[in-house]
């Protein structure tokens, strides 16, 4: 949030997803040594490389995952914004980086680390009072890249956020001269992609559509939901599901328990922040939130149970958003919702 399983598609996810680490970790940034010059555009800015980059720094664990993914921990002279454990297949390359801010880098904490690139999930952490703006830092001639999936009017129309997001890939191969991992890579996501979205044909149709509530995050007691703009709209889209807030063109809007209720989903996705650490981000303290509430403890959904947890740092664009993919597509096989 920018403020505050069984066999089958998760198999496929892991295969997609674990195939590429492992190959990535056996020769990190091999292919890099004899790139040539590459240009790309991020985020509205023509960005040119005469050599792939040797000290970057991600602004975020989204990108900092991401260039793990590539294989390119030696390239990296810096990271910032944990918000979970690294996951088990990162974590050998990760332990190789320094980490400059254990929370948001500030721009003495990332100019401490002397970058030629940085990378952020979004363009809210280029401001003056976090790393700097990104025309200072192009005035110091550090070229700063920004995830598609935070500009997307700036994106040719019709991609949806999984384009967005391998596009990401795809481009940052070509920076580091990488883009024969990046282009398996967002193949093998595409894949996962299209393997959960059969379950579209197989579920009701247009008002038929089941309705689902995503509770990101209860701080000082009121929910954050998924709206419109976030991920999880697309992926209701894709397994055959409808938001119950894609009224609100927001990623996470902060609503009532009332209005929560008024929606009346079918089912309920939690996302489990438990290892952030924060009042209200467990999922079982999320459950109990609901189920103590007089009035959204009378949904059907609560009280008959049909609620799915995924780990909520995917319910935000990142490499491991997949994975949660393929669980919301079982978990509607398991409520019912798939004929």
């Amino acid at each position: 949030m920018r403020h505050p399983a069984r066999l089958g598609i998760a198999l496929a996810i892991a295969l997609a997803t674990a195939g590429c680490s492992t190959a990535a970790r056996d020769s990190p940034a091999a292919d890099a040594e004899s790139a040539t010059a590459a240009s790309v555009t991020s985020c509205g800015r023509q960005l040119s490389f005469a050599k792939p980059p040797q000290r970057t720094v991600t602004l975020d664990q989204t990108s900092t995952e991401t260039l793990l993914e590539l294989g390119l921990q030696d390239r990296m002279a810096g990271t910032a914004n944990l918000k979970t454990k690294i996951p088990a297949q990162y974590r050998a390359a990760y332990a190789e980086v320094p980490v400059i801010a254990p929370k948001i880098a500030t721009a003495e904490q990332l100019r401490s680390a002397a970058p030629d690139f940085v990378v952020g999930g979004s363009t809210d952490l280029f401001t003056k009072d976090r790393a700097g703006t990104r025309e200072e830092l192009a005035a110091l001639k550090v070229p700063t890249f920004v995830s598609a999936v935070d500009c997307p009017r700036r994106n040719p129309a019709g991609n949806t956020p999984f384009e967005l997001l391998f596009s990401d890939y795809e481009n940052l191969g070509k920076v580091f001269g990488a883009e024969e991992r990046a282009r398996k890579l967002a193949a093998g996501q595409r894949a996962a992609v299209a393997e959960a979205g059969e379950n579209a044909a197989k579920s009701p149709a247009g008002k038929d559509r089941p309705t689902v509530v995503y509770l990101y995050s209860v701080f000082n007691g009121m929910p954050y939901v998924a709206g419109k703009s976030g991920l999880p709209s697309e992926m209701s889209r894709i397994i055959g599901a409808k938001n119950a807030f894609d009224d609100v063109n927001e990623d996470w809007p902060e609503v009532s328990w009332e209005e929560v209720a008024k929606r009346n989903p079918d089912f309920i996705v939690i996302g489990d922040l438990s290892e952030r650490g924060r009042p209200g981000d467990s999922a079982a303290e999320k459950r109990a939130a609901m189920t103590e509430h007089p009035v959204v403890s009378k949904l059907a959904a609560v009280r008959d149970n049909k609620i799915l947890e995924v780990p909520g740092i995917e319910l935000d664009p990142s490499v491991r958003s997949v994975h949660a993919l393929g669980m919301l597509a079982e978990g509607m096989k398991d409520l019912g919702y798939v004929r």
